[in-house]
């Protein structure tokens, strides 16, 4: 019988749990380090106690940055065998995490399907799923109500549960006052704001924190602290809303580790990059080294259609400078569910920033298949090349589509490719052109 509760209570007891041990073999890591780690709270490991498919990740700014995938089916959208192929495609993508965001029809069947059959982390939002749960509207819901659906995730093996636990009643008026552009864009704290302003009662989830904390820690739920005030656009990051939640999510994280509880600390949102470095190093310091969950940040506010970029811009930057893990964007951000194909762009875009910041970050042996890569090209090593591709179906499509009079050269260049006449200079060959 195990003798800790959570991750994070056996490795402050000093056991290296086999999820330790997995996340160190996959990370070029000690357990030992691994342990420290989860010990001081700078490495979450999600991994519920029910969820035994698990193929267990740490989330952490030492280690390689890690990769959601938000799902889930609405009203307008509502074929969960579809979007059990999204999920299917974005673990044979290399998604570590799959957030289930649905917000219509009987959730539990799907939520459970996951955690009984997918080895990637799953999230949830439960506050979205309080309305749908309960067949009744946002404003007869009580705290009581909220609490529970907490539990009813956990009790079905989610690995991590997003809260959004840092708005006050206090935010209800600063939200008035600072005349914001976007207001609040997090859909979730949107539904939390709502309550309040309708009850005239304090956020539950922040009022019964401790009660939560009791559920986190009986099945090892992560929580996941919600950034209700994120900036929705450029013109609102980095304002008072923004930086007081995060104060109280500091605080939050601590009350959190004293009862060994994992946390992760979530961020923007919309910010102009010269913003980004300087917003990571202030949740560093203010959460105390949680590992910090970005969604993008967008660099811009004029991209529909092609977001998924401008998402990579700021999560390169953002995972450099300590974002642990990257919530993926895709082309259909601000715009619509996004279909299978969106799924793909989306997870191609942030794990091409996660592993350049990964290089950036020095983390062991990220540049390895890059080397090889390298290697493959100057010997036209075609197949080697398609091994170490992120998307190597699309680059072998694209080959194949326009293939070249010269095998070895690609249809740009033919005779002219530099790489071939280096090889045959240095070789002492003849180097013909025409």
């Amino acid at each position: 019988m195990k003798n800790y509760t959570t991750q994070m209570d056996a490795a402050r007891k000093g056991i290296i749990t086999p999820e330790m041990k997995a996340v160190a073999k996959k990370e070029y890591r000690t357990e030992e380090e691994i342990r420290q780690w989860v010990a001081d709270g700078q490495v979450a490991i999600c991994a519920n106690k029910l969820h035994t498919c698990i193929d267990p990740n740490g989330v952490g700014s030492m280690l390689k940055t890690k990769i959601n995938v938000n799902l889930g089916v609405s009203k307008d959208c509502k074929d969960y065998d579809i979007e059990m192929k999204k999920v299917l495609a974005a673990v044979d993508m290399g998604a570590e995490a799959i957030m289930d965001l649905s917000s219509h029809g009987n959730t539990q069947p799907f939520r459970r399907k996951l955690t009984s059959e997918c080895p990637a982390m799953i999230g949830t939002v439960p506050v979205y799923d309080s309305v749908i749960h309960y067949q009744r509207d946002l404003a007869t819901l009580t705290a009581k109500d909220f609490i529970d659906v907490v539990r009813l995730h956990a009790e079905d093996g989610v690995d991590f549960v997003t809260l959004h636990c840092g708005i006050t009643r206090k935010t209800i008026e600063q939200i008035r006052k600072v005349g914001r552009k976007m207001n609040i864009v997090s859909r979730g704290g949107s539904l939390v704001f709502a309550w309040m302003c309708m009850t005239g009662e304090e956020n539950p989830f922040y009022e019964h924190f401790d009660e939560i904390l009791d559920i986190c820690r009986e099945y090892d739920v992560t929580i996941s602290l919600g950034d209700a005030c994120r900036p929705g656009c450029l013109a609102d990051s980095s304002d008072v809303c923004q930086i007081e939640e995060l104060v109280r999510l500091g605080e939050l994280t601590k009350r959190a580790w004293d009862r060994d509880v994992q946390v992760m600390v979530e961020g923007p949102g919309h910010m102009a990059m010269d913003e980004i470095e300087a917003n990571m190093k202030i949740q560093q310091r203010i959460c105390h080294g949680a590992p910090f969950y970005v969604l993008g940040p967008l660099v811009t506010d004029i991209a529909p259609g092609y977001d998924h970029i401008t998402s990579a811009i700021g999560g390169a930057i953002a995972a450099k400078a300590g974002a642990a893990f990257l919530c993926y964007v895709t082309p259909a951000e601000h715009l619509a569910l996004p279909n299978v194909d969106d799924v793909k762009q989306g997870i191609i875009a942030s794990r091409i920033a996660a592993h350049a910041a990964d290089i950036a970050k020095k983390i062991p042996h990220a540049r390895d298949i890059d080397d090889r890569m390298a290697d493959a090209r100057r010997n036209f090593d075609w197949d080697e090349q398609w091994n170490c591709a992120i998307d190597p179906v699309t680059a072998k499509s694209i080959r194949d589509d326009r293939s070249p009079e010269i095998e070895e050269s690609c249809s740009m260049c033919g005779k002219f490719c530099a790489v071939r006449s280096m090889n045959k200079a240095l070789a002492g060959e003849y180097i013909d052109i025409l």
